[in-house]
């Protein structure tokens, strides 16, 4: 009996720190939630940047060594690669384009590295009236700053 009740406090403890918790996904808790913000705001200035065809602005939500792949596999490491990738396009065949980031899922694998699948709209081509897509982006936080490290864009196909 004496042993039942030295255990208690242990039971109680992990317990505890079980509560919330789902298979592999961190639950959201102040610091988490600031994160999440910190996310958004990649996200959001990553279509601003986009939408204003601002290859420069656009490559400022990578990290310094990035790796960035598109729907067509073509792909640019670093930052500054990123920028010369986006400008020729950004004049060209993206320079009426419109993205809408309509959905996202974050998933924090450590407290500085997140999985972020976004989902897209862009409006605006001349070959095509609109396109969907799927992001999945490995983001970190550097100096307080949450960054794209990694991304892949996909198209989705349309409806049937």
């Amino acid at each position: 009996m004496r042993r039942a009740f030295a255990a208690l406090p242990l039971i109680l403890i992990l317990a505890t720190a079980a509560v919330g918790q789902t298979s592999g996904v961190q639950t959201a808790t102040p610091a988490s939630a600031k994160d999440g913000d910190g996310i958004a705001k990649v996200l959001a200035d990553f279509a601003a940047a986009w939408n204003s065809h601002d290859a420069k602005a656009f490559s400022m939500v990578f990290a310094e060594d990035a790796d960035f792949t598109n729907v067509r596999g073509m792909s640019a490491q670093g930052r500054s690669e990123v920028e010369k990738f986006h400008a020729p396009r950004f004049t060209t065949i993206f320079k009426d384009t419109h993205l809408t980031i309509t959905g996202s899922k974050i998933r924090f694998i450590k407290p500085d590295v997140a999985a972020v699948d976004a989902t897209w709209e862009m409006t605006g081509m001349t070959d095509m009236p609109q396109r969907k897509g799927l992001l999945n982006f490995v983001m970190t936080r550097e100096g307080g700053i949450w960054l794209i490290a990694v991304m892949h864009n996909m198209d989705l196909p349309p409806p049937p």
